[in-house]
């Protein structure tokens, strides 16, 4: 089957002048794809364009467009198509991607809506206007196509300490889902599968959230990056595989957390709402001695069977 990264095809990615975004893009150009990168920072979307000009493709002409807009203006979207589909009539990868982390501007964060209005948006309402804009020009693709929303293990667990970001995740996870059924729904007037939808939840990546800055080479970013964390392009390495697999969930592991461990922190958090246990008993005093026993038990569990098969 023709694989969503070909010759010829057209990726469009937010948050592409850095970490994961950037190392998709450095991907897609390898396979010979035309790019529409979008970020926020001028400096670092004019290396990244610079870089991947100048990366070899061996399959001919490819074209490079960049974008400085900031995702959480319908408005500068409405220009990026106006400019973009005078070009193109179809995207082929839809990845959207950009984000950020903010902490609140007060130690009382239930009392500050700023915190969560500026939280909410870039990373859900960035990823609304992506679809509202482009999802029309995917559909039109000869496929395959796929759009890839980018969530986060926080939207999944939901760790205390940082809420709007976790509900913008959750939230996120919440429309990739309902996307994806959408799309793959024959009585759905969004019914279009030959386009697959995939929610990419890295794991601790060394990306920009974390100093990463710009777009920074692998043997650069090895140089600096902690010890437990993955490179943006292991990100990639895995995702890409999911992709071409038709995974709609892709939860990345890193170096201090496997996929069995991923699994069984995930399921003792929706056991909270089946066993009616306190919310977020994972951090709960009565509770977290019992969820790190299990946790761990359970994990143990997902390995020995996973070598079993």
């Amino acid at each position: 089957m023709t694989s969503v990264f070909r010759p010829g095809a057209l990726a469009l990615i937010t948050g592409s002048a850095s970490g994961v975004g950037f190392a998709f893009a450095q991907h897609c150009r390898r396979q010979g794809m035309h790019l529409a990168l979008i970020d926020n920072n001028a400096s670092s979307l004019q290396k990244a364009s610079s870089i991947l000009s100048s990366q070899s493709t061996g399959s001919g002409k490819v074209q490079t467009l960049t974008y400085e807009i900031d995702v959480s203006d319908l408005s500068a979207w409405g220009k990026v198509h106006g400019d973009l589909s005078s070009k193109f009539s179809t995207i082929d990868f839809l990845m959207l991607n950009a984000g950020l982390s903010r902490k609140p501007t007060t130690s009382q964060v239930w009392e500050d809506a700023e915190y969560f209005h500026k939280t909410f948006a870039v990373n859900f309402f960035g990823v609304v206007h992506g679809l509202a804009t482009f999802l029309p020009m995917v559909q039109k693709s000869s496929g395959p196509a796929a759009v890839v929303m980018t969530g986060s293990k926080q939207g999944i667990t939901n760790p205390p300490g940082n809420p709007a970001y976790n509900a913008t995740k959750s939230a996120v996870k919440t429309v990739a889902e309902q996307l994806a059924y959408d799309l793959r729904t024959s009585s759905s007037p969004a019914h279009a599968p030959h386009v697959s939808v995939h929610l990419l939840v890295p794991g601790w990546t060394f990306t920009g959230l974390s100093g990463n800055q710009g777009p920074v080479p692998d043997e650069e970013a090895l140089e600096k990056k902690p010890r437990g964390a993955w490179l943006p392009s292991q990100v990639v390495e895995y995702g890409v595989k999911k992709i071409n697999d038709k995974k709609f969930y892709i939860i990345c592991p890193d170096t201090d957390v496997d996929e069995a461990l991923d699994q069984a922190r995930m399921t003792w958090a929706v056991g909270d709402v089946v066993e009616e246990r306190s919310a977020l008993s994972r951090w709960d005093e009565k509770y977290k001695d019992d969820a790190a026993g299990w946790i761990a038990k359970e994990a143990e569990r997902r390995r020995v069977y996973s070598f079993n098969l």
